[in-house]
């Protein structure tokens, strides 16, 4: 195939990525160095709505307090989902017979949309009427049936949990084909060996699932950073209760179409370019450090 038909083939594709993706991302982030009023463009102001995020009121508190609980749902999501996943996984990849229909079932809550899911978990962890609370009450754990969305302390650990559930079945699908592509020749040479099954998980499998861990990592990670449906669900836009499940994205949001500001374009456009190198930076750095544990492990 010539070069003239393979840029044909793409360009279809390219010309809808630069349409709906890469100009919307250029043009916000043109946005965040001008000032607005309303949605008429004033003057250029250069570094000046950044500046305001870190030293205005509300952002100087909401900024910080939401950039920290996106990084702890990053961290929870990321422990649950790779640690249950890949025990799962390779529960998964030793069943035969019941394999398939497992991982569909494991894989179900992933293909919902966050939002419903969001509303779903807020019915079943109602305080009054919810059936987890009742079923607490029923086994005899009165002091667990807690007010699970309403107190600061558990709100956000919600979140991460219910993101968690949803989205294991990704992890598990992708650990599961990676275990399908190792070589039989080597577990079964390690148990001839005399290793346990935990040696030949730890010493040979995981090793192996370098990259697939790295892929699950980097996407959790900006999926982390821009979740916006989830905590919307179950914390409204303001991140109820008292903030304890504000995130970026719903900062942006009220920032954007709630606060009424004059301004409100220059510093949501700027937040959102705040966000983007956060998410960028953090995945060029994290793909890199990754790509160095794998050379090291295949040397």
């Amino acid at each position: 195939m010539s070069r003239r038909a393979g840029w044909a083939f793409i360009a279809p594709a390219m010309l809808l990525f630069g349409v709906f993706i890469l100009y919307p991302m250029l043009t916000a982030l043109s946005y965040a160095f001008f000032e607005w009023q309303g949605t008429r463009r004033g003057d250029f102001v250069g570094l000046h709505n950044i500046v305001l995020l870190f030293t205005a009121e509300p952002f100087a508190t909401q900024l910080p307090r939401a950039f920290g609980h996106n990084l702890v749902f990053f961290a929870g999501t990321m422990l649950v989902q790779n640690t249950l996943g890949l025990g799962i996984a390779w529960l998964l990849y030793r069943r035969t017979r019941t394999r398939r229909a497992l991982q569909t079932l494991y894989t179900l809550p992933y293909l919902v949309s966050p939002i419903v899911i969001g509303y779903l978990w807020t019915l079943l962890l109602s305080p009054t009427f919810g059936p987890v609370n009742a079923l607490l009450r029923a086994v005899g754990l009165e002091s667990w049936a807690l007010p699970w969305l309403g107190d600061p302390r558990t709100a956000l650990w919600v979140v991460v949990l219910v993101s968690a559930w949803q989205w294991i079945g990704f992890p598990i699908l992708l650990y599961g084909a990676a275990m399908g592509g190792i070589p039989d020749e080597l577990t079964e040479a390690a148990r001839v060996d005399g290793a346990s099954n935990r040696q030949t998980f730890f010493s040979i499998v995981v090793p192996l699932l370098v990259p697939a861990i790295g892929t699950v990592s980097v996407l959790t990670f900006i999926v982390a950073m821009e979740a916006f449906a989830l905590p919307y669900a179950l914390g409204g836009s303001t991140g109820s209760p008292a903030g304890a499940t504000d995130f970026m994205s719903l900062l942006f949001y009220r920032t954007a179409f709630e606060s009424g500001a004059t301004n409100a374009i220059g510093t949501s456009s700027a937040m959102a370019t705040l966000l983007f190198i956060v998410i960028f930076g953090g995945a060029v750095l994290a793909t890199r450090v990754l790509r160095g544990v794998e050379k090291r492990i295949g040397a």
